[in-house]
Formats: C-alpha cells, sequence, structure tokens
C-alpha cells in the first residue's frame, strides 16, 4: 500500500490523481490533501477518501471546513504551514505537488527533505528554483517523478539510457487555442476564446499559456533541469493530434518517442506505480486508424512567449523568476479582463528588460524577486 500526499487536490491534475487513487483502493491511499479555497468541493474529497490531514490554503475557508467535517477524526490546517504540514506528513510515501505557481516551492522542498519521492507536476517549481531543488534532491537521495504529460513522456524514453548521450530533446505541443493565428487575429481573442483548448482538459491558467506557448516555454526550462539538457538542447514541434508525445534523439540518430492520446491519467498512474505499469482504461491507440502524425515549426514571431522564454533561460539566475512571475500576473489581469492577450507578452518582456539579474538567488531572493516581477506587471497596467 502507497500513502499519497496531494496539494492541490481540486484542481485538473489532483482530481485526475483522485481518480487513480479510487481506481487501485488495496494500493493507494490519500493521507493528506490540500487545496486552495473551494470548500464544497474539497469536503466531498475529504469525506470520500478520508485522509488525516487536510489544509485549506485560505484560513477562512479552513475554518469553514472544520465545522463541516467536526464530525470526522481529520486534522485541519491552513496557510503555507499547513501546505508544508501535508508536504512531510510522516508515513506518506509520495508527495503530489499539483498546485499551479511558486506556491509549490516550499512545500515540495520540505517533502524532499522528508524524505519522499517527489511526484512532480509544478513545472514552477524547477522553473524557479530548480538550482535549489535538484542538488537537494540528490543529497537526500529521493526519486523526483515528472507528472507533466510531455515530461513523463521524456523520462520514460530515457529510462535505461545514458543520459550523456543524448543529442537533443523534442519536446512537442497541441499548438494551443489560437494555433494557425496571426497577431492581428489575437488582438481582439476574449478569455472565452483562449480557454478552448482543441485536445487537453487543464486549468484555466495552465490553458492560457498553452494558448500563449508560455506554457511551453516554461516545459523547456523544467525539461532543462530534469535531464541535465541545456536549454538550447530542447527543441519545441508542434504536434496538433497530441499523439506523439516528446521525443528524445541520441547522439547515434536514434530518436525514441512516446505515442498516446492525450489523457493526464497515464503520466500520473506511471509516477504513482513507478517502475512498474498497471492496465489503464482509456482508448487504445490505433495507429493504423490514425494513419498520419503531423509536426510544425511554432510561430515564434506571433506566439513569443516561447523565445521570450529561451531567453529567460540563457540569461539565468533570478530571470526565469520573472518571466514565470510576469506571465502569471499578466494572465491574472488578462483574465480579469484588464489586459489584451497580446499585452501577456508585452508586460512578460517590460519585466524582463527591468530587471537585474541575480546569478544564483537564495530562496529569499527567489521570492522578493517574483514580487518585484508582479509588482512592474501591475504598475504597468495602472500606467
Amino acid at each position: 500500500m502507497k500513502s499519497i500526499s496531494i496539494i492541490g487536490s481540486t484542481g485538473s491534475i489532483g482530481t485526475q490523481a483522485l481518480d487513480i487513487i479510487r481506481a487501485h483502493p488495496d494500493e493507494l491511499r490519500a493521507v493528506a490533501m490540500a487545496a486552495s479555497h473551494n470548500v464544497t468541493a474539497f469536503e466531498k474529497q475529504v469525506r470520500e477518501f478520508r485522509p488525516q490531514l487536510v489544509c485549506l490554503y485560505d484560513k477562512k475557508s479552513a475554518d469553514d471546513l472544520k465545522l463541516r467535517i467536526k464530525d470526522l477524526p481529520v486534522r485541519v490546517t491552513s496557510g503555507m504551514d499547513g501546505l508544508i504540514e501535508v508536504a512531510e506528513l510522516n508515513g506518506s510515501d509520495i508527495f503530489l505537488n499539483a498546485v499551479v505557481g511558486m506556491i509549490g516551492i516550499r512545500p515540495t522542498m520540505a517533502a524532499i527533505e522528508a524524505g519522499k519521492t517527489i511526484a512532480l507536476a509544478n513545472k514552477e517549481t524547477l522553473v524557479t528554483a530548480g538550482h535549489l531543488i535538484i542538488p537537494a534532491v540528490t543529497k537526500a537521495g529521493v526519486q523526483l517523478l515528472p507528472v507533466d504529460s510531455e515530461h513523463s513522456a521524456i523520462f520514460q524514453c530515457m529510462n535505461g539510457e545514458p543520459r550523456g548521450r543524448v543529442k537533443r530533446i523534442l519536446l512537442t505541443c497541441s499548438g494551443g487555442t489560437f494555433r494557425g493565428k496571426k497577431r492581428a487575429e489575437l488582438a481582439d481573442m476574449t478569455v472565452k476564446d483562449a480557454l478552448n483548448n482543441p485536445n487537453w482538459n487543464m486549468g484555466s491558467k495552465v490553458t492560457i499559456d498553452s494558448a500563449s506557448l508560455v506554457n511551453k516555454g516554461l516545459e523547456v526550462m523544467e525539461a532543462s533541469w530534469l535531464f541535465g539538457v541545456e536549454a538550447d538542447r530542447v527543441k519545441v514541434l508542434v504536434q496538433p493530434q497530441s499523439i506523439c508525445h516528446p521525443a528524445v534523439e541520441y547522439v547515434d540518430g536514434a530518436i525514441m518517442a512516446q505515442l498516446a492520446y492525450p489523457d493526464m491519467h497515464l503520466p500520473i498512474q506511471y509516477a504513482f506505480f513507478y517502475p512498474d505499469r498497471r492496465e489503464m482504461s482509456i482508448p487504445e491507440l490505433d495507429l493504423e486508424e490514425i494513419g498520419d502524425v503531423h509536426f510544425e515549426k511554432p510561430d515564434t514571431d506571433t506566439f513569443r512567449g516561447l523565445p521570450l522564454a529561451y531567453r529567460a533561460a540563457a540569461e539565468g539566475g533570478s530571470m526565469p523568476t520573472v518571466f514565470n512571475a510576469a506571465n502569471e500576473e499578466a494572465v491574472s489581469l488578462f483574465m480579469k479582463e484588464k489586459i489584451h492577450f497580446l499585452d501577456i507578452y508585452d508586460l512578460i518582456e517590460g519585466a524582463m528588460d527591468h530587471h537585474k539579474v541575480i546569478a544564483s538567488p537564495s530562496l529569499e531572493e527567489i521570492l522578493e524577486t517574483e514580487q518585484e516581477a508582479r509588482e512592474f506587471v501591475r504598475s504597468g497596467v495602472i500606467a
């Protein structure tokens, strides 16, 4: 029986992770869970899975939950201290970080120090603090298993292969909601337009990042840290069907790829049972029926999130934090309809131009840089 702690249990990845646990009641159990503020959805999860510890980040929501589940023997916490308690809970085997944003850094570091296997779906942790996380993983001797579909695919393609023989990583994407459109067409696109992803069922923020290709830029940086490959050796390709997930090219010219229908249950289950594989009730991939698998070059003139990400990776240090934080703030403003879609790129670039890079930032400096970037974006919109 594997015991699992989850932060972000009411989000897209979290709910699908609970699907996997629900399907394997004799082998998996959720012992600790955390969410942001959705009391109603979280209460349903707590009553079904009966974890011993739960956390709602929002204190008022946590107090409400205490009253709702006072009939259950479940301890309720809140805030960052609560997230860290969930991450390092004694008796848990796997810590799944399924939150969106830099809020996931501290819990991940706590779980590493507590000796947990890390199932990571929070790309911002490595994008902004990879230089802290990877050495900590090595020092603690714990496993770091990627849950993002793309990075899980890379991990599977590299399993058993010497990393020193990797020539390039080929990172694929669907192209997002606006694939094929030009800048003039994007000027008046609404939040509703951006959220209409053709292939993947994701949360709102990640879906908008997919539409801007910022998400793929974040994944380039994440792949660089996870697999020890320089960012300029991570090539992005558009694969509109989302059938061929990332591939790995080796020095002898061989390319190994993972193919599957787009379904996040697969990488989540793979992480939970690694190194084993289990049957899944998802559609079988019929290559004869599919026929052709197409690849395209991304339009980086229109979707500037990708070249800005490569720039952030090249400058390194604190610049990836600026890229990520400025994007998070800009996306929030876009979702509130305070800016246009294309303004996201301008605000990210402005924040990057304004920042003086810190070569090897501490965690405190990372968090300070995050706030400075957010304030820069907000001040630019107000001005």
